[in-house]
């Protein structure tokens, strides 16, 4: 079946689908069963199933092949799955592009996770006001797993995390060098009595496992990403934080390295839109980010 003939069969059935049924396939994709994109999407397994009936009873093709381990696509399937997606956007950006107020010229939908929000996101929405102030500007805070969502479905135009996965129609570029460090607000303790173990991903576990495996938590995980800063503040213990968060307390002396304490490499990075509606729109938003990012705080290792 050539592209071609696909598209031709997907615009002729259009009037039998909604843009449920295209995020409901592209749920399932992500997540690979049918049970987990009903979680995801906050509707009943069943609903899933019709969903994706309706959609193969449309297309006249069946779009997965379910199996103990989950599903698959089939080769319609594979197909359908960039035109799925060009729907979901195509979709998101009309909304968007209607909702904007006369007075501006586009809407920019940005979100990232909590941590980047703090000294870099804040900074970065009011200088981009003052550089675009005919742009309407959407923000939020959002999980890792849900910014990659809404940039799939069109739904957010640039994200800011940690671990961003390779979308079809988004490009990745690094944003910041950080690192996580080890800190105390408690130089006099010993490290072993006032440890809280912050959890920043699975590479980090397996790192800090190979890495430290004689410091062990008092029993206390937590997994509060730039609050965790104020925590050890606040009760007087030691953690691992971003060093870009860290770096303004460590020059006041609220708190101190530990000394000849490993770091963990933690980049953020910015993931956009390849095809925003306005290029030099997004060209003039990712460089106030890049010349914001720049410019965070380093700590002092003397």
């Amino acid at each position: 079946m050539t592209n071609e003939y696909f598209w031709l069969l997907i615009s002729k059935n259009l009037h039998h689908m909604d843009i449920s049924a295209a995020r409901t396939f592209i749920a399932i994709v992500e997540s690979g069963n049918f049970v987990s994109a009903s979680r995801r999407l906050h509707v009943t397994q069943s609903t899933v199933s019709a969903r994706i009936k309706t959609l193969e009873d449309a297309l006249g093709r069946e779009l997965f092949i379910r199996n103990k381990a989950g599903c698959e696509l089939t080769p319609a399937g594979r197909q359908f799955e960039r035109y799925a997606r060009a729907m979901v956007r195509a979709w998101e950006e009309g909304r968007h592009q209607v909702a904007v107020p006369a007075e501006f010229d586009h809407i920019l939908s940005v979100g990232g996770q909590f941590s980047l929000w703090n000294g870099l996101l804040m900074r970065w929405l009011s200088e981009f006001h003052k550089i675009s102030p005919r742009t309407a500007l959407r923000a939020e805070v959002g999980a890792p797993q849900r910014l990659m969502r809404e940039m799939s479905e069109g739904v957010l135009d640039i994200a800011v995390i940690y671990r961003p996965e390779h979308r079809p129609g988004l490009k990745i570029e690094e944003l910041i060098e950080d690192d996580l460090i080890l800190v105390t607000a408690a130089p006099e303790k010993p490290l072993e009595e006032c440890y809280v173990f912050f959890d920043w991903g699975e590479d980090f576990r397996e790192w800090h496992a190979a890495v430290l495996p004689s410091i062990r938590s008092p029993g206390l995980t937590l997994d509060l990403g730039a609050l965790g800063v104020d925590y050890l503040m606040s009760v007087g213990a030691a953690g691992f934080a971003p060093e870009r968060i860290a770096a303004p307390f460590l020059a006041t002396g609220a708190l101190r390295l530990v000394p000849n304490s490993p770091d963990f490499p933690y980049p953020a990075y910015v993931v956009f839109q390849e095809r925003y509606e306005a290029p030099n729109i997004m060209e003039s938003a990712l460089d106030c980010l890049r010349r914001i990012a720049n410019s965070a705080p380093r700590a002092s290792r003397v």
